[in-house]
C-alpha cells in the first residue's frame, strides 16, 4: 500500500507541506545512510589514498592515488571507534579527530591472503618520539614494500637483500642513487628528461653528478657519449650509520649493507642478553606493551627476571623501491601486524604535480 504522506490531495497547502517534508526526510535518509556504507566500505573493504612522497619510485610516483585492500589480509577493527570519519589524528592543529575514552583491543577479520615477500603494504607508523601519543590506527600512514617476513633471516650486502640466504632481486623500477662520471661537459637537460631524470645534484668534482635512478636508467645513460662511468652510490661495508636501527655502537650497518637479522614471528622465543636486546626491545615495550628493566647486566619483564622473550605478534620488515631516499625499516625496525592497514592493489589516477599534468598512462594500471 502506498505511504498515505504521498498520496495528492484536493487541498494542497496542508497536504503539500507533508510532501515536502517527506521529500527532505527521504532525501536526508538516502544521504545518511549513503555515508554510513562508505563508511562500512572504506573500513572493512576498499580505501583510497595518495602517494605524497618520492620514496617508492618509480614503482609508486608522487601524486598517485591508489586503491588498498583490506580484503587482502583481513579488515583491522577500529581500535578508537569514536573518531570522525575522513578525518586522521586531527580536526584542526589543536584539536584531535577522535576520543580515547574508548578503545578496542587488536581484532583482524580473516583475509584471503597472507603477506608475501614483495607485496606493496599500506600501515600506519611505527612507535616513534612524534606517533607514540596517538593509539596505532590513528598514527600516519606509511606506504612500502614488504622485503621481509615473520620467521625470515634478512640482510641487505651491498644494496642488494637477502631472505634466508637466498638473493632478491629488486623491482624493476627501483631506483638507487648513482654517481655519475663525465668529460666536464654538462649532461643535456632534455635528454635526461627524456629519461624521466628531473633532479640532478652536481657535486664540487667537475663532472660528477648523483642521480636517483633505475637500473634501465642506468644503462641508458652509460651509453652517452660524454659519459665516463655509472655506477651505484653505496656506502662500503662496515661504515656505520648512527641513524640505523637498532642504534647500537655494536652494529656496524649502513643502508646498503644491513643486517643479518631475524623478524619475529608469533610464538617466536629469543634469547634475551645486553647483545640482543637493542634489536628487539623495542617490540617488548612498544608493541607488546611490557616493562623491561636492565639491573646489572640481567633483564627484568613486568619485574620478573627474564632469559627469554616469547613475542606474541608477527612482524615484518618494508623498505621504500627508492631504496637511498626511504625512511624505512632500516631506520626504524620491525612493523608489527597490527599496524597493518591493506594491500596497495591499483592505482585510480596520477597527477604530475611538478609538469602540472595528468598521467593517462597510469590510469587503473596494477601496482606491482
Amino acid at each position: 500500500m502506498a505511504d498515505p504522506e504521498l498520496i495528492p490531495s484536493a487541498n494542497p497547502h496542508p497536504q503539500g507541506g507533508k510532501h515536502r517534508k517527506s521529500r527532505l526526510r527521504e532525501w536526508a535518509g538516502a544521504i545518511f545512510y549513503a555515508f554510513i556504507v562508505v563508511i562500512i566500505f572504506r573500513t572493512f573493504f576498499f580505501e583510497a589514498f595518495t602517494i605524497p612522497s618520492s620514496s617508492m619510485e618509480k614503482s609508486l610516483l608522487e601524486g598517485d592515488y591508489i586503491i588498498v585492500s583490506k580484503l587482502h589480509y583481513g579488515a583491522r577493527l577500529p581500535i578508537t571507534p569514536l573518531s570522525i570519519p575522513f578525518f586522521h589524528q586531527r580536526l584542526t592543529e589543536n584539536i584531535r579527530s577522535y576520543l580515547d575514552w574508548i578503545t578496542l583491543p587488536y581484532f583482524r577479520f580473516p583475509g584471503f591472503s597472507e603477506v608475501h615477500l614483495g607485496d606493496v603494504l599500506v600501515f600506519n607508523a611505527p612507535a616513534d618520539p612524534m606517533e607514540k601519543d596517538f593509539p596505532v590506527d590513528e598514527r600516519t600512514y606509511y606506504i612500502k614494500r614488504c622485503m621481509g617476513l615473520a620467521g625470515d633471516t634478512f640482510e641487505i650486502k651491498n644494496s642488494l637483500v637477502y631472505i634466508n640466504g637466498k638473493a632478491i632481486p629488486p623491482p624493476s623500477e627501483a631506483e638507487n642513487e648513482y654517481l655519475v662520471k663525465t668529460d666536464t661537459n654538462a649532461l643535456d637537460e632534455g635528454k635526461l628528461h627524456n629519461l624521466h631524470i628531473y633532479d640532478v645534484n652536481r657535486m664540487s668534482s667537475p663532472g660528477h653528478y648523483l642521480i636517483e635512478m633505475t637500473r634501465n636508467t642506468a644503462d641508458s645513460l652509460r651509453s652517452w657519449k660524454n659519459v665516463i662511468s655509472v655506477a651505484p652510490n653505496t656506502p662500503k661495508h662496515g661504515q656505520k650509520d648512527e641513524e640505523l636501527f637498532p642504534y647500537s655502537k655494536d652494529f656496524n650497518w649502513n643502508i646498503d649493507n644491513f643486517g643479518p637479522l631475524i623478524i619475529p614471528t608469533k610464538g617466536m622465543q629469543v634469547n634475551l642478553t645486553t647483545d640482543s636486546l637493542p634489536l628487539y626491545g623495542k617490540i617488548i615495550t612498544d608493541y607488546e606493551h611490557n616493562k623491561l628493566e636492565i639491573r646489572a647486566d640481567s633483564i627484568f619483564i613486568n619485574g620478573k627476571y627474564a632469559k627469554t622473550y616469547t613475542f606474541k605478534m608477527n612482524y615484518y620488515f618494508m623498505m621504500g623501491d627508492n631504496r637511498h631516499y626511504s625512511q624505512d625499516s632500516r631506520y626504524w625496525g620491525f612493523v608489527p601486524e597490527d599496524h597493518l592497514v591493506g594491500k596497495a592493489v591499483l592505482v585510480l589516477t596520477s597527477i604530475d604535480k611538478q609538469n602540472k599534468r595528468w598521467r593517462w598512462e597510469r590510469l587503473f594500471t596494477r601496482v606491482k
